[in-house]
């Protein structure tokens, strides 16, 4: 119980899943952090999966998305996270981070 007090004192952002009152909804994501440059802000690089229809194969792709780090969550460039869908916070971000995969893939 003492952690947990502990961590919801230290993480007073109302934006965070755990702590704060953003509720998370739908589509849940596993991908690599790009850049983490702008404030409370990472850049996750998904890599996925297409069937190209023509030749029968499938070809790696990859997607951008802009993603809200709570205060709570401490990640860096490379490391592997998971991201909840969510209300949109902004113009470019829909997703939140809810934790680290710790998995390189």
């Amino acid at each position: 119980m003492a952690n947990e007090t502990e961590s919801k004192a230290a993480c007073a952002d109302p934006r965070c899943p755990m702590h704060g009152s953003l509720k998370t909804k739908g589509t849940v994501l596993e991908g690599r952090v790009v850049s983490t440059k702008a404030k409370k802000t990472a850049v996750v690089e998904i890599p996925y999966v297409k069937k190209e229809g023509k030749y029968e194969r499938f070809e790696k792709r990859r997607s951008k998305i802009h993603a809200h780090v709570p205060d709570c969550i401490q990640i860096a460039k490379g490391d592997w996270v998971r991201l909840e869908e969510c209300r949109r916070l902004s113009r470019t971000k829909a997703f939140v981070v809810t934790k680290k995969a710790g998995g390189v893939k």
